[in-house]
């Protein structure tokens, strides 16, 4: 009885020692840092953004379809009947939620490059705007901050001014996602959905529209500032129809996000990018960033970069219901001139050098 009463002291003591031993090497783990803990969250922020731009959509469709061919098959025919009642929505206004602009996920986002949004004018909330947003970049990361989310006080920045985004059409038949993208205030890049916002909602309202669309996002990569805005004159005329002034406005560091294989003009690479943006509205562009365990490696992730987005001077502009090709033609002008305006006097200050240019395609 004593030589097993011996053995289970020494059992106990030998125990207490592990324990002892292993909480002295816990405690002499270093616990992370307040600036460890930020960095994980703004990671954690910036990566479930990229996976709901690009997988939200085409999961949550594929989910439905699943759901189905099971028992709980009255999930997606229910979700069906309200899409086709609420088919409308996203070219009327959309369904915005205060809340989730203000979510605070969106700072930590925000942070992660850091996005600013910088003030140049007074935008006058009797009037209603149309924002160009330049340049594309991959996945306009300085438009969706600066204008969807609240995290860099566009609202106290432009009291009295709602501000919308444009995105493809296409989007909002995507079942869950469309109800993501309008939460913040995105709605379709459509002359109805366009011509809503700006007549039948009152004053106070900027539409931000990436002028360059897909075509830009071709040509995206670091030290390159071209915009394709030429022979872009839709926006234009839309401003007129409806009395909007049009805005410029440029993010400085945009296309440095991520880094993009560009295939040369003439290529059947290019040719075969140019098809499919044509048929489905946007362009296949291979390009890649960091990953999630180091800023060394490649993944999808943007690379943390400084964004400012400087919005520029109103162009004022007047209420002509049919617009002539002449009176578009002065105000495109105009407005090329106010954006070169806007990004000459604020190049050297936000990471370029005097020599850069921009090139308008």
């Amino acid at each position: 009885m004593k030589t097993i009463i011996a053995a289970c002291s020494q059992n106990l003591s030998g125990s207490r020692a592990s324990i002892q031993t292993a909480l002295r090497t816990l405690l002499a783990v270093p616990w992370p840092s307040q600036r460890d803990v930020r960095s994980a969250l703004q990671l954690l922020a910036v990566l479930q953004w990229v996976l709901s731009f690009l997988l939200l959509g085409t999961v949550s469709l594929l989910l439905l379809i699943y759901l189905l061919f099971t028992s709980l098959w009255l999930i997606p025919v229910l979700y069906l009947a309200w899409i086709i009642c609420d088919w409308d929505t996203p070219e009327k206004g959309g369904r915005r939620l205060p809340c989730l602009r203000r979510w605070t996920v969106w700072k930590h986002f925000r942070d992660y490059f850091p996005v600013k949004l910088v003030k140049t004018h007074d935008l006058s909330p009797s009037h209603n705007y149309i924002i160009g947003s330049h340049p594309h970049g991959i996945l306009c990361v300085g438009a969706f901050c600066n204008f969807i989310t609240g995290s860099t006080g566009f609202e106290e920045l432009f009291p009295g001014i709602r501000s919308f985004l444009t995105t493809l059409a296409g989007n909002f038949r995507l079942p869950v996602f469309r109800e993501y993208l309008m939460s913040g205030g995105l709605c379709p890049v459509t002359r109805r959905a366009i011509g809503y916002l700006l007549s039948q909602k009152g004053t106070g309202n900027a539409v931000a529209i990436v002028i360059g669309g897909a075509a830009e996002s071709l040509s995206c990569r670091p030290g390159v500032t071209t915009l394709i805005l030429k022979n872009r004159k839709g926006f234009v005329r839309m401003a007129l129809r409806h009395g909007a002034f049009l805005v410029p406005s440029f993010s400085f560091g945009e296309n440095d996000l991520f880094r993009q294989v560009v295939f040369e003009e003439g290529s059947w690479m290019r040719s075969v990018q140019r098809r499919f943006q044509k048929m489905m509205g946007f362009a296949p562009c291979l390009f890649y960033g960091r990953g999630l365990t180091s800023g060394q490696s490649r993944g999808l992730l943007p690379y943390s970069r400084p964004i400012t987005t400087v919005v520029g001077e109103p162009v004022a502009v007047p209420k002509v219901e049919n617009p002539s090709r002449e009176l578009v033609d002065r105000y495109h002008e105009l407005y090329i001139h106010a954006l070169l305006k806007l990004f000459n006097e604020n190049k050297t200050k936000y990471g370029l050098s005097e020599s850069d240019e921009l090139h308008i395609l």
